[in-house]
């Protein structure tokens, strides 16, 4: 079933809808969702070029250029994936689910003074050894063209038949987007060059929250973040991927695959390492009791 929005959904209250339906949900091995290709279609977009500016600000995209930076149009197609995985029929509870990937395609130069058409929908849920993944797909199109794309997998964990691959960490419980799959062995410190070392301020998730319109409570204040179990407010997901691409650059025609492993906790102070097609963000190891985990892995690689 296709559903042709008249304007973007309001992110605010569908996150409020998804907690509040949280606990009346009991994910397990085999559930299904009605809604799976359900499309949400978004017509007409025009980009907002005051929040497209506040956006490339706080993820260090240069700025007053006329192209959309690489991880923007997940922004806006993030309300219409809120939209979905906060339906009643939808299986899995929206508080605690993890962002866990993504995948970007590019094809070509996206305007951000053009006109596009947006469209999101679940695509499959899949098994996963901890629980249940959900792949949300999110098209742009330009003149009926898919012009960008992305594939972004989200975790829901549960008991599953299968027994969990030994030392292993449980990441603490979050609701949604960023931030934290259990990565299973991570590669050795230096296994990439370090070129640039980033301290983060604590108002990063305020000031990423307020140009996306994601005000997760954990990204936020140290206060609502403990309600959630962590000890500070942590940075979003997204916001770790577009800084390291803002960092690394891309070319126009590009795929990009990325991996959330650990949460960034804020303040906090991080380095950038990459080589190549390959990056990552890694902590220092240096603060309070926090070691020199890998935050964000990835690539970039030109379509050819």
């Amino acid at each position: 079933m296709t559903t042709v929005l008249s304007g973007a959904p309001s992110l605010g209250p569908l996150l409020a809808l998804g907690a509040l339906r949280s606990p009346f949900k009991r994910p397990r091995p085999g559930v299904a969702f009605p809604g799976l290709g359900d499309r949400l279609v978004l017509p007409g977009l025009r980009v907002d070029l005051s929040r497209l500016a506040a956006y490339e600000r706080v993820c260090a995209f240069p700025t007053g250029e006329d192209s959309l930076p690489l991880t923007y149009p997940h922004v806006l197609g993030f309300p219409l994936a809120m939209s979905l995985m906060s339906r009643r029929d939808f299986p899995l509870p929206l508080l605690g689910l993890v962002h866990t990937s993504i995948g970007i395609t590019r094809h070509t130069a996206l305007p951000a003074t053009g006109t596009y058409e947006l469209t999101v929908y679940v695509d499959r849920l899949a098994p996963h050894r901890r629980g249940t993944e959900a792949v949300v797909v999110t098209e742009l199109r330009n003149a009926g063209r898919v012009v960008w794309e992305s594939t972004s997998t989200y975790l829901a964990r549960h008991r599953t038949e299968a027994a969990p691959a030994p030392r292993e960490t449980e990441a603490a419980p979050a609701p949604r987007e960023t931030e934290a799959a259990p990565a299973a062995r991570e590669p050795e410190p230096g296994s990439l060059p370090v070129l640039d070392e980033w301290r983060l301020a604590a108002d990063v998730g305020r000031r990423y929250g307020a140009a996306s319109g994601d005000r997760n409570p954990i990204h936020l204040h140290a206060l609502t973040a403990r309600l959630f179990g962590f000890r500070r407010a942590i940075a979003h997901g997204m916001w770790t991927v577009a800084r390291c691409l803002a960092a690394h650059g891309t070319p126009q025609a590009v795929h990009v695959r990325a991996q959330f492993r650990a949460p960034v906790p804020l303040p906090s102070t991080v380095t950038f390492m990459a080589d190549g097609a390959r990056f990552e963000l890694r902590g220092t190891g240096d603060g309070a009791g926090e070691a020199a985990r890998v935050h964000v892995s990835g690539r970039v690689d030109p379509l050819t």
